[in-house]
């Protein structure tokens, strides 16, 4: 009499990742990140400002911005305009995350392969530009509050939280005040995301092929680390003309600064000279690159653990 066979059940295919998650994964990660590095952005601001229209430098560099500011303003104002961080990344972080991850996601099921450094910047630059729209409000809301302690005390807004802010710039300068500056802002995002997310992606993947990295915190750290310094090179001068143009007021006969980034960018070079395009670099770079450290290790822990009790497949990145 032959034994009859069993058959062996199919491995069940895991779990899809609901979309929804990595945009809450990402907008997370985003707002965890900020609360550290919100005193870094507000001196990154107070340099990037210093010196405009060719006045005298107020500052010596990143510890003398942060010793004076604190010794003047009180160490609390370092954390000045963190409700409009908070709210930035809430609806930047949130919408460029999750729209990469997803754009990945798709980008990877439909060909079968992961995509290549140009495909990866491709898909950077549409979720850049995407979440900076959504997330300008926040944006101009964050400069002009951590600006705000430079200015004359007859001429500061005194905005008293994010909300506050937004309110009173439609009451006072219109809606469309809300989304001034949006064209650079996009264009830094483009920049940003087509060098943080493709380099991040990138710079994981050779580590991995070296085979001395394995997945977790050390090849994240690492990764993050390399894409927040190739970052910071390549999006500052779209930044400091992103900055400016946000920050300027208009002169009661509509007369304005600045006409657009690229007159920023040649007053800039004209007026203070080219590596101005770059100035406040460290605070930029050691609030972008921890940043990205702390938003993509959160965003990577989240996911796994996520992945872990209850099945899913994929990663973030």
């Amino acid at each position: 009499m032959s034994e009859s066979k069993v058959a062996t059940p199919a491995p069940s295919a895991p779990k899809k990742k609901p979309a929804y998650l990595q945009y809450l994964f990402g907008g997370s990660a985003g707002m965890g990140a900020t609360v550290f590095v919100q005193p870094l952005d507000l001196v990154k601001t107070r340099l990037q400002i210093s010196g405009q229209g060719g006045t005298a430098k107020e500052y010596n560099g990143m510890f003398d911005a942060f010793t004076k500011i604190a010794k003047r303003e009180g160490a609390r104002s370092l954390y000045k305009g963190l409700s409009a961080g908070l709210l930035r990344q809430a609806t930047y972080t949130t919408t460029r995350l999750g729209t990469y991850t997803y754009l990945n996601d798709k980008y990877k099921q439909s060909t079968g392969k992961q995509p290549n450094l140009f495909v990866s910047m491709g898909l950077g630059v549409c979720a850049g530009v995407t979440g900076s729209f959504v997330g300008n409000p926040a944006e101009i809301s964050l400069i002009r509050m951590t600006a705000d302690g430079k200015l004359p005390l007859d001429q500061r807004r005194n905005y008293t939280s994010v909300i506050n802010a937004i309110a009173r710039m439609v009451r006072e300068e219109g809606l469309v005040t809300l989304w001034r500056g949006c064209i650079p802002t996009m264009g830094r995002a483009a920049v940003v995301n087509a060098a943080q997310l493709s380099s991040y992606t990138q710079a994981k993947r050779i580590l991995m092929n070296t085979g001395k990295f394995n997945e977790g915190i050390m090849l994240h750290f690492t990764a993050s680390m390399i894409s927040g310094f190739v970052t910071t090179v390549a999006s500052m001068p779209v930044d400091i003309a992103k900055t400016r143009i946000q920050n300027m007021k208009i002169g009661p006969d509509g007369s304005k600064e600045y006409k657009g980034a690229i007159d920023v960018l040649v007053k800039v070079i004209r007026q203070e000279g080219v590596f101005a395009l770059w100035k406040g670099f460290w605070p930029y770079y050691f609030r972008l690159g921890p940043h990205t450290v702390i938003t993509f290790i959160f965003m990577e822990q989240m996911n796994e653990l996520y992945n872990k009790y209850t099945g899913s497949g994929g990663s973030s990145f």
